[in-house]
């Protein structure tokens, strides 16, 4: 044995003997196992397909509202920090938004098109995670029709965290009823984070599984949405027009991804947690009862069809 084994031998022994530390890296092992950053990915590809034409959908409708009348709402002063329009926004706009139908129009059907991939991702996603067979995974018009309820929620929720956000970070308000709607944000969040979990997974997945690791992409999600909002209002906002379009891209891109990668981890904590999935080995052989566990599932999830027999066996030299 080298040296460098030796050591990462021990830090493996070091790790497995700590409920906490083995935790966590059964959870990420988990995630790699899943090729969760490929699940993430597509779900990242979906929202930004999606979130284009919801801008042309949002201007759209506030230039047939008015700029005028949104200049001083929840909506006027979250549009009014981004580069691009703070110019369209407001009595003083330069370039004031304009309605059009045709826009209008074909914003929706690219949102629909987005938004309906993302829903399908996420259940294609959390399938992956649970490691549910083929055979017993939804059919076509069940996955649809959830997917409808994701994106009900989704619209819903969305719009009452963004709106909470905006009151505890961009108003005008006390100390304490920011902090009030910050923690009403996150509490929102983290239920909107356990309805989405129940709508995307499989029903053979109790509900109570779900839970925990909801509520802790509930939490995380609304430290990045504070970091993010602060970001816009204090960076973004002193950039060239260029130079915050090219900014705004990449940084909803990066954020898309860091949200999915998020949903993805928390899930796959519910399954180690749920299952029971550590200590797990980082050099192998041997393997520990959790790695015979996580591959034995991995393996039977490929099962396609009621007549496919799928048999998963060890050699000697596994354990």
């Amino acid at each position: 044995m080298n040296p460098v084994e030796r050591v990462v031998r021990a830090v493996d022994r070091a790790q497995q003997g700590s409920t906490v530390a083995g935790f966590v890296v059964s959870v990420v092992k988990k995630f790699g196992d899943d090729r969760g950053s490929t699940l993430a990915a597509l779900l990242a590809y979906y929202g930004f397909l999606s979130l284009f034409p919801a801008l042309l959908v949002l201007t759209t409708v506030v230039g047939f509202v008015g700029n005028d009348r949104l200049a001083d709402s929840v909506v006027g002063s979250v549009l009014g920090e981004l580069p691009v329009f703070g110019e369209q926004i407001g009595e003083g706009a330069t370039r004031p938004l304009e309605g059009s139908v045709p826009a209008l129009v074909v914003g929706l059907a690219g949102v629909a098109y987005g938004a309906l991939g993302v829903a399908q991702a996420g259940q294609h996603a959390m399938a992956q995670v649970w490691n549910v067979p083929g055979v017993v995974r939804p059919g076509f018009v069940p996955r649809l029709a959830r997917s409808i309820g994701f994106l009900l929620l989704l619209a819903v929720g969305i719009l009452a965290i963004a709106t909470l956000g905006a009151e505890g970070t961009l108003g005008d308000r006390t100390g304490p009823a920011r902090a009030a709607a910050l923690v009403l944000q996150v509490v929102l969040t983290g239920l909107l984070y356990v309805a989405a979990f129940r709508i995307l997974t499989p029903r053979t997945v109790p509900v109570l599984d779900l839970v925990p690791g909801a509520l802790a992409a509930g939490v995380a999600y609304s430290g990045l949405l504070l970091l993010g909002t602060n970001l816009v209002r204090h960076q973004l906002s002193r950039a060239e027009d260029l130079y915050g379009q090219f900014a705004l891209v990449l940084g909803l891109l990066g954020w898309l991804y860091l949200v999915a990668q998020i949903s993805i981890v928390a899930a796959e904590a519910n399954v180690v947690l749920r299952r029971r999935l550590w200590p797990r080995s980082i050099v192998q052989p041997p393997l520990t009862p959790a790695d015979l566990q996580v591959l034995e599932a991995i393996a039977l999830q490929e099962a396609r069809r009621a007549e496919e027999v799928v048999v998963v066996d060890f050699d000697e030299q596994a354990t």
